[in-house]
């Protein structure tokens, strides 16, 4: 065998390794579940004087349904959550969003989080719940 001949029998054994290994790859990536993609963020002030009035803002995304909703919970004292106010409907690709104004009565740790709701339509009496954020803690001096 001459040169030549031994370089091509080992790239052709190179090509093999390398097409059976992208099979392999598509093979697998094929079989992974597809996963719904958005988020749910929220944001709040750190501190706020008993009396005062301050901002809680929610905005969030999910495309597992054709409709979104989303509400702000709230509690104190580790009490259980109720829900402060929630956001008009809208359709899958646009930001739901949640604004309440809230006065602080007394002194004590407040906590806020975002719950995302999913519709099937717009009128939907059983709406299901998609993402819920992380907690958003202000200290009422």
């Amino acid at each position: 065998m001459t040169r030549t001949t031994k370089t091509g029998m080992k790239a052709w054994g190179g090509r093999v390794a390398v097409i059976g290994a992208l099979g392999l790859a598509s093979v697998t990536l094929a079989a992974v579940p597809a996963f719904a993609k958005g988020g749910v963020n929220i944001t709040a002030p750190h501190t706020a004087h008993a009396g005062q009035a301050f901002t809680v803002r929610a905005h969030g995304n999910d495309d597992a349904a054709s409709y979104l909703r989303i509400c702000l919970e709230g509690r104190s004292g580790g009490q259980a959550w109720h829900q402060v106010t929630c956001g008009a409907v809208v359709a899958t690709g646009t930001d739901a969003q949640a604004t309440a104004h809230v006065r602080a009565a007394h002194r004590g740790v407040l906590e806020y989080r975002a719950v995302v709701y999913g519709l099937t339509s717009a009128n939907d009496r059983h709406p299901v719940r998609e993402r819920t954020s992380g907690l958003a803690t202000v200290n009422v001096r």
